[in-house]
Parts: C-alpha cells; sequence; structure tokens
C-alpha cells in the first residue's frame, strides 16, 4: 500500500538537493569550532524561517519567530556560540518550541468566548420615565440575576412560590429567602434615593 500526501514546496526543493547531493553542509563554511551568530544568522535564518511557516501557516509570525530564537540565543550565549554544542540543532529546537507556542496562543484565542454584552435600554425611554421610575430600575440593577428573576416572577407575573420554584429548579424556601433578601436591598436602595 502506497501512501501519498503533498509536501510544501521549499521542503521538497530542500529534500530534492540534498537526494541529489547539492546540498551544502547547512551553508556554514568549515573551521575549527561553532561559527559565529552573524555567520550562523545567515546560512540558517532562510531555512529556520520555511520551517517556521510549515509550523505556523503565516510568513510573518515565521519571520517573527526566528527572530526572537536569535535574539534568544545571543542574549543567552553572546556572539561566540562555542558553549553550544550543536548550534544548529538548538536553533531547530528553539523554532520548533517557540512556533509551538504561537500555536498554543492561537488555540487559546480563538477559544476565548466573550460574555454576551448586556442589553442597555435606548436613551430615550430612560428620559421619559418618570423618576420614580428610573429610581426603581436603578434599584433593581443592585440586584442578582436570580433575585431579580424571583421578584419579576413574584409580582410581574403574579406566579406562586411553588410555580417559581418549578420554573426556576430550586426549592420553595429558596424562593421564599431570595425574594427577601431581594426586597430588603430594593427597600435599603429606594430609600437611600429619597431624601
Amino acid at each position: 500500500m502506497t501512501l501519498t500526501f503533498r509536501l510544501p514546496w521549499p521542503l521538497l526543493r530542500v529534500l530534492r538537493s540534498m537526494l541529489s547531493g547539492t546540498a551544502t553542509s547547512r551553508g556554514t563554511p568549515h573551521r575549527d569550532g561553532p561559527p559565529a551568530i552573524n555567520e550562523l544568522y545567515h546560512a540558517r535564518r532562510l531555512s529556520l524561517v520555511r520551517l517556521a511557516v510549515l509550523m505556523v501557516d503565516d510568513l510573518p509570525t515565521a519571520e517573527d519567530v526566528v527572530q526572537d530564537v536569535f535574539a534568544a540565543l545571543y542574549q543567552r550565549h553572546g556572539a561566540d556560540l562555542r558553549a553550544i554544542a550543536d548550534p544548529h540543532a538548538y536553533l531547530t529546537a528553539g523554532v520548533m518550541n517557540a512556533s509551538r507556542s504561537v500555536l498554543r496562543r492561537r488555540r487559546s484565542a480563538r477559544a476565548y468566548v466573550p460574555p454576551p454584552a448586556s442589553p442597555a435600554p435606548a436613551a430615550e425611554d430612560e428620559a421619559l420615565l418618570p423618576e420614580e421610575d428610573q429610581e426603581v430600575l436603578a434599584a433593581l440593577a443592585r440586584l442578582t440575576v436570580r433575585q431579580r428573576q424571583v421578584v419579576v416572577l413574584r409580582y410581574w407575573s403574579e406566579l406562586s412560590e411553588r410555580e417559581i420554584a418549578e420554573a426556576l429548579h430550586v426549592s420553595r424556601g429558596t424562593v421564599k429567602s431570595t425574594a427577601n433578601r431581594a426586597l430588603t436591598i430594593l427597600r435599603d436602595a429606594l430609600s437611600e434615593a429619597r431624601p
């Protein structure tokens, strides 16, 4: 059974050059010891950007990843890379890890769902309301969602405690205590609003 899949063209070109024997040894001249960071940057930057593009699927982000990896390498080891046994492997691992971090951040950003915006009343509705009604609405805004639900169902919809308990899937005692707390908060808020 033969498994076929498409490889991106930069990877195909690199693989062809490796198989034909025309590939250079990472583009760095042979000398004693590891290359300096400038030589390493000029020799490996493009291949690392290609690797990062394969990972993050975005050229500007891939270039940023490679720049960050080189900056971290320079900050940690300076221009002389003698402390690193294989700087090429170090850079490749750094680019892979940084690309994975970019993908994790993207996944987290896509998973975030902002809370729904609370509907605001129209400006003319508030302007046309009498002052007493505006005070009542301001007092209602101090209640929790459950307290507002109980007050509206009890005094606006005129449901019984049993019906409210069934509608909200709570006990009748919870309905009684929630209504009592809500009325206390409303009384306090309205007494503060009126001198």
